[in-house]
């Protein structure tokens, strides 16, 4: 596969994303009608509704994440077509992390108390969050990309008490010790 056939399919792969979050209801962008590049307040009704916030970084790591993991199941794919894998993947992710099942989920189990799904533009922005992860561990040294996802759990961690860890920690077994740690933000 090419590199432009590539990036056509991976455009592809990103409107149908757009269109089935648009056809389920979701915001195109946040109804207070403004598109902020980065919003730093963890409960913010504008978290998950404008271009970044500190969850986007959990999306650089699924990216690392996917890059490491489809490098050790897919190696003999071609590095597009592993990408366009992930691409995939990230966007179905971001189609059933707005369906009313997880945000309720989230609501009941995680630091996001407020939340009321991702706006289109943020679940465009967190699929291209992964792309950027994904392309950094295919130009990085092992070594590097795993700092790098360290330090991408760890700052989070501490400056809003959340990251990708405690998110699917307590989605999938919330721990009451943990939401109280995380209520003291």
């Amino acid at each position: 596969m090419t590199r432009s056939r590539a990036a056509f399919a991976a455009i592809l792969i990103l409107v149908a994303a757009a269109a089935i979050l648009l056809a389920m209801g979701r915001n195109p962008m946040c109804t207070c009608g403004t598109i902020d590049l980065w919003v730093g307040e963890r409960d913010s009704a504008r978290t998950s509704q404008m271009l970044a916030d500190w969850y986007s970084l959990s999306h650089i790591v699924h990216g690392l994440l996917f890059y490491a993991a489809l490098w050790l199941v897919a190696r003999r794919l071609l590095p597009e077509w592993r990408f366009l894998i992930a691409l995939i993947i990230e966007s179905a992710w971001e189609v059933t992390e707005n369906t009313p099942f997880i945000i309720d989920r989230y609501r009941e189990t995680t630091a996001a108390l407020g939340y009321t799904g991702d706006s289109v533009i943020n679940s465009l922005s967190d699929i291209l969050m992964m792309a950027a992860g994904f392309l950094i561990a295919r130009k990085l040294p092992i070594w590097a990309s795993v700092a790098l996802l360290i330090v991408l759990e760890v700052v989070p961690l501490f400056v809003i008490r959340d990251n990708l860890t405690l998110n699917v920690w307590n989605l999938l077994a919330s721990n009451p010790a943990v939401a109280a740690w995380q209520a003291r933000h």
